[in-house]
């Protein structure tokens, strides 16, 4: 018997649907028996070993202590079980285990097991693949019931919600291949908070983005949170930031989870937050939300699929550091104003993220993976701000300004050439001749000259 940590898959003689995942699992692969001299029933096939116990799952507290005790070291362990539900819907489901408050179903008041968020994402994305063809809906659960006291990274998935479901070869072949095709992956990792049990919000995120989630809290077990608990949630997933869905949240939920994480030195990130770092290395992330705190606080970061390219293409370098470089603000306000969809272009196709502010508008600060391109972009974006504003006005470049002149019809100017409101107005203003008693009208002269100057040669030294 090989003493190697491996992938613990644990059935129980009390369970169906434990029993239907462990005869799949045995039937499509080559297991062999091993005799490890503790009341166990058990085989192995490569990484994998399968673990078969009499008692409930929802009991093995210090189960994986247990195991090591017999030689049976675990890097994971996938408890393999039954779900119940009264709607009696087919369902396929995977949670991490805790107890909020009291501990009603295994495990101990407020305690939380170590989750494996990335076998979690693994699990749950093959689950839908496999059952696409199949009428069984595939969804995460937030945390629930026991075994509460497992240090190994620990996960239950699950075949609902009634007899039907749990002795249904279908389910069990599905949930079985599930488990063999498990992949590791290195996805950011959030603390859910927020939905209902079946964490629909949750389910999508890891099913469309890289993401994965530890321990998650639905809407109705918020108010009963504690520090010890929420402080458990993060250490024991070992996550990078929080996520609220905050439409099913009250704002004072918010507002009391908010600043209890933050004052534990975690983010709280919306969807589109998530969304936008899609296939970014969260380290990465991380910095370039720190300088934005830094340099523009109200201010939101947009990573261009550009920077995306860049970082995906040296995964296993060091991950690199965050450059910045800036523009004139009044330059740029100037240019939004004219022409906002093709700034946004511009920024779109560069390697380089940029910031927006709370309103929609563009902050002049350029974010690059080193000092020359987002020097580079940004002496390249001063270039198309003034090219659309030479589109609009009359511009003069002049010893690292520039001037813009913007002209104006002036009603007070005409009347004061006795042409008065009406034709001739319209006629003035659109920049034509006009003759009044025998004398010619200049447009020049019914129009206000406003001049602006803009400083070019804007502070653009690169920070870190």
């Amino acid at each position: 018997m090989s003493g190697d940590a491996k992938v613990t898959i644990v059935c129980s003689t009390q369970d169906r649907a434990s029993q239907n995942i462990k005869d799949n699992l045995l039937a499509l692969r080559k297991w062999e028996p091993v005799d490890c001299g503790c009341d166990y029933t058990i085989f192995e096939f490569r990484n994998f070993r399968i673990v078969e116990i009499k008692e409930p799952l929802i009991y093995q507290d210090g189960l994986d202590k247990k195991l090591i005790d017999c030689g049976l070291a675990s890097d994971l362990i996938i408890f393999a079980s039954k779900h119940r539900s009264k709607d009696g819907r087919a369902i396929l489901t995977i949670h991490s285990t805790g107890n909020v408050t009291e501990a009603k179903f295994g495990g101990m008041e407020k305690r939380l097991a170590a989750p494996a968020p990335q076998a979690v994402r693994s699990l749950l994305r093959s689950l839908r693949l496999l059952a696409e063809n199949e009428e069984y809906e595939v969804t995460l659960e937030c945390t629930h019931h026991g075994p509460s006291e497992i240090e190994v990274p620990s996960v239950f998935i699950e075949i609902g919600s009634n007899e039907e479901q749990w002795e249904d070869e279908v389910a069990g072949r599905i949930v079985a291949n599930a488990i063999l095709l498990l992949k590791e992956s290195d996805s950011p990792v959030a603390v859910g908070f927020g939905g209902t049990h079946y964490a629909p919000r949750q389910t999508m995120l890891v099913l469309e983005v890289d993401v994965a989630f530890g321990h998650i809290f639905p809407s109705h077990a918020l108010d009963e949170l504690d520090e010890s608990v929420v402080r458990q949630a993060f250490m024991k997933s070992k996550a990078d930031f929080a996520y609220f869905d905050r439409k099913s949240m009250k704002a004072h939920q918010r507002e009391r989870l908010g600043k209890m994480i933050e004052s534990m030195g975690y983010e709280v990130l919306k969807e589109s937050d998530i969304r936008d770092m899609d296939g970014v290395p969260w380290q990465f992330c991380r910095q370039l939300r720190q300088k934005v705190k830094e340099v523009c606080p109200s201010g939101r970061a947009r990573i261009t699929d550009g920077i995306k390219c860049e970082l995906s293409s040296c995964q296993t370098c060091i991950c690199p550091r965050v450059k910045i470089a800036r523009i004139n603000p009044a330059l740029l306000s100037e240019a939004e104003k004219i022409d906002r969809e093709r700034l946004e272009k511009f920024l779109s196709d560069h390697d380089i993220a940029y910031i927006e502010y709370e309103d929609g508008r563009f902050a002049h600060v350029i974010i690059g993976l080193d000092s020359n391109c987002a020097r580079l972009v940004a002496e390249e974006l001063t270039d198309e701000c003034i090219d659309i504003l030479k589109k609009h006005y009359e511009v003069q470049l002049d010893k690292g300004f520039l001037h813009i002149i913007e002209k104006k019809f002036s009603p007070e100017l005409a009347r004061s050439f006795g042409i008065f409101e009406g034709p001739l107005f319209g006629r003035l203003a659109r920049g034509e001749f006009v003759t009044v008693n025998g004398k010619t009208i200049n447009p020049e002269m019914v129009y206000e000259i406003n001049k602006r100057a803009i400083r070019l040669n804007y502070d653009k030294a690169i920070e870190e």
